[in-house]
């Protein structure tokens, strides 16, 4: 017993000096081995003397104060203002008149004569949005708004060129992409088998223009908006004035087809139609005449269904064939104001309006489609 307690005690010694030595071995910390890569040589005398500023050397670029010498470069201007006018010249029964010389195009702007620069001529693919009208309060389904307007999109649509691009645009409250730009008419006909129920009873046609149109802004290319719709607007965030300075300022041609003409004749022959209702329609009638006229399109309103074959050629000799005229205006300042624009057919040696004639030597009534003008920026543009 003895020699066990002994031992146990010789046990309890060795942990205690194990201990002592692992407490005075944590207060040393650890022995760091010197090296050359942490020693850090002594100062010299060479080291302790300040650094010698190196010599600066003067940028060409820099100006002297008492030099007089001007430096030569060349000097320009972006701020030049650049007006481009598409115009079509249409006889009587809404064909294009080709071969035009420039010389005979006159452009006035505020009554100013301006200055061509640039003259083009051609058939290019066309970048085409059509922005059609789908609202409870007349597209209904299976009522006759709602097939009119079927009708009236899906024919033109078969009108196009394999190479133009197409987008359906519907509003009511708000307006809707059914399909973007695309050349596969696939797409499209699957936009139209969206246009079964409408969802709301507004139609918002001022904001569906002001989308579309600044949608279409960076587009290149010759473009073009079809509207079909009723031409009422009742709930827009836009007021007539301030959708007419959207399109003024687009520059894109808008064409527009009016639709219930021969509802709206037969209703009122059956004294159905109230005089509110009666100057609601006539209202909305000239708003899409003022869109397409401003903007350098045309306007239909057809009563038969027969009628939308010619309506369609007639855009399409309108839109695809086009003379784009391009100048500089001598009035430079922008000031955000509205600058009307007329153009004229004339006879350079005479200066007086230009007699186009037939293959028989007989004259033809033309008009000329152009907008009617544009809003000159402002200085922070």
């Amino acid at each position: 017993m003895k020699r066990n307690r002994d031992f146990f005690r010789f046990l309890a010694l060795l942990f205690a000096l194990a201990m002592a030595q692992t407490m005075w071995a944590q207060g040393q910390g650890p022995i760091q081995p010197r090296t050359g890569t942490v020693a850090r040589p002594r100062p010299d005398a060479e080291a302790a003397k300040p650094p010698v500023e190196e010599q600066k050397i003067e940028s060409r670029f820099k100006r002297q104060p008492d030099s007089d010498i001007v430096e030569e470069g060349a000097t320009f201007r972006s701020d030049v203002l650049t007006v481009d006018v598409p115009i079509a010249v249409l006889d009587n029964k809404g064909r294009f008149i080709p071969n035009i010389p420039p010389g005979n195009f006159r452009i006035l702007e505020d009554g100013v004569p301006q200055k061509v620069t640039g003259f083009e001529l051609g058939q290019a693919p066309m970048t085409v949005c059509l922005v059609i009208e789908f609202s409870a309060a007349f597209q209904r389904f299976w009522s006759e708004t709602w097939y009119q307007t079927l009708v009236a999109t899906q024919g033109f649509i078969e009108t196009l060129q394999p190479e133009d691009y197409l987008a359906i645009v519907a509003y009511d409250l708000r307006p809707e992409i059914l399909s973007d730009f695309s050349t596969n008419r696939m797409d499209a006909m699957g936009a139209m088998r969206r246009l079964q129920i409408p969802a709301f009873s507004e139609s918002n046609l001022y904001d569906a223009l002001q989308f579309t149109l600044e949608r279409m802004e960076n587009i290149e290319g010759r473009k073009a908006v079809i509207v079909i719709a009723s031409g009422m607007d009742t709930f827009s965030k836009l007021n007539f004035g301030e959708a007419r300075k959207v399109v003024q300022n687009a520059g894109i041609p808008i064409y527009t087809i009016g639709l219930m003409q021969w509802i709206r004749e037969w209703m009122d022959s059956r004294n159905m139609m109230g005089p509110i209702m009666r100057m609601d329609f006539l209202q909305a009638d000239n708003q899409m005449r003022t869109f397409a006229k401003e903007s350098g399109g045309q306007s239909f309103f057809p009563r038969f269904y027969g009628e939308f074959p010619s309506i369609y050629g007639a855009i399409h000799q309108a839109m695809r064939n086009q003379y784009n005229l391009i100048y500089q205006p001598t009035n430079q300042e922008r000031n955000g104001a509205f600058r009307r624009i007329e153009v004229q057919l004339v006879n350079p040696a005479t200066g007086e309006p230009l007699r186009v004639v037939d293959e028989k030597g007989k004259p033809i009534k033309y008009s000329i489609v152009a907008k009617r003008g544009y809003n000159a920026p402002r200085p922070v543009e």
